[in-house]
């Protein structure tokens, strides 16, 4: 087991922090893409938002619009996927993993929620968003099993 001194300073750590900045930024930006659509389109969730196009509260502007409800689930997809990549990939970190495996899965998780919001934004044709869903996936699911295989000795 490794002192946590050499865990805090590790190269692993490092690169968890730098891939979790990337995608948790990846994620908040979704927020403002939702109000750009929202502004754009003029479709809004709440009637008092309405005022925000028209200087009258409208009933009219309080809508469902696909583009908008596409952006919705892009970024609802990122929280059920990069919350659990925090944390599984913090416990991963902190088990001393090799540098290379660590680094490997944190830029292939990153690259799939980047490859995932492109292919559900623009929207790209099946099956780019679910490989890149399943790989970010796949990656989670690695990290967590040798958390458990670290933890267990098994």
């Amino acid at each position: 087991m490794p002192e946590m001194t050499q865990v805090v300073d590790s190269e692993v750590i490092s690169a968890y922090a730098t891939y979790v900045v990337i995608v948790v930024l990846k994620m908040m930006l979704m927020a403002p893409l939702t109000s750009y659509y929202r502004m754009k389109k003029k479709v809004f969730a709440n009637l008092e938002d309405t005022k925000l196009a028209h200087p009258v509260e409208e009933p009219k502007f309080v809508r469902v619009d696909p583009d908008v409800e596409r952006v919705r689930r892009c970024h609802q997809n990122d929280l059920e996927n990069v919350v659990p990549f925090v944390l599984v990939g913090l416990l991963y970190s902190l088990t001393g993993p090799d540098a290379a495996t660590a680094i490997t899965y944190f830029r292939v998780f990153a690259a799939s929620r980047l490859c995932h919001t492109v292919a559900y934004v623009l929207p790209l044709p099946q099956p780019s968003r679910a490989l890149s869903w399943l790989t970010g996936l796949v990656v989670t699911c690695c990290m967590a099993y040798r958390v458990l295989l670290h933890n267990f000795r098994l």
